[in-house]
């Protein structure tokens, strides 16, 4: 399905579709958010890697007489 986009021709023309369709105003736009939104992702997988002692809360100590 994707194998001519290794053609730099049809990545030209892709960028011209695109180009076409958002406008050069907004293009820098979507590249910022697209940009947040791999490092929020990335960010939350690397805090669901950590072990979970590492995320793990302790309980507040008990009192001896309770």
């Amino acid at each position: 399905m994707l194998s001519g986009l290794e053609n730099p021709w049809h990545w030209a023309v892709l960028l011209l579709v695109v180009l076409m369709v958002f406008g050069p105003k907004r293009l820098p736009e979507l590249g910022r958010s697209l940009g947040r939104g791999i490092r929020e992702f990335r960010s939350s997988v690397s805090v669901s890697d950590e072990s979970p002692d590492e995320r793990a809360v302790e309980p507040p100590p008990t009192s001896p007489g309770s």
